[in-house]
């Protein structure tokens, strides 16, 4: 019996490394297509580093806005944004347009690299969460 529990948790302890690995490969390659999405589309406003322009752009870099709203995240590039936002304890009131012409997978892999860059550590998201997003509010 000892034997067999012993080896029951070494299988978990394996499938949940595994696991791990797999994910973070995922998260990774992600990361890579999301940054060339990033140079083509965000950074002409949010600028190559991230670090926004004062007052008029948000820093993407170390950015509690972003990081504190993953759905919020999606759904900002899915919908654009008209309203007054708090980033980093300042406040930035020019509208963003929508981007989302963006395919599922273009804008999953440019918030994993945003979200992974400059500061910033989330879980990857993946082009499911968007379509469902997307599909959410096509029914709205």
């Amino acid at each position: 019996m000892v034997k067999l529990l012993y080896l029951f948790s070494m299988m978990t302890v394996f499938i949940y490394s595994a696991y791990l690995v797999l994910n973070n490969d995922a998260l990774q390659e992600s990361v890579k297509r999301g940054e060339t999405v990033y140079a083509n589309q965000c950074a002409s406003c949010h600028m190559a580093a991230g670090e926004g322009i004062g007052g008029v752009f948000p820093p993407l870099a170390k950015s509690d806005f972003l990081m504190e709203g993953r759905e919020r995240s999606i759904l900002v590039l899915l919908k654009g944004l008209n309203e007054k936002i708090t980033v980093n304890g300042k406040e930035y009131s020019i509208p963003m347009a929508a981007q989302d012409y963006l395919s599922d997978q273009q804008i999953s892999d440019v918030l994993n690299f945003v979200r992974n860059s400059w500061g910033n550590e989330g879980k990857i998201i993946l082009p499911e969460e968007v379509t469902n997003l997307r599909n959410k509010e096509i029914i709205k």
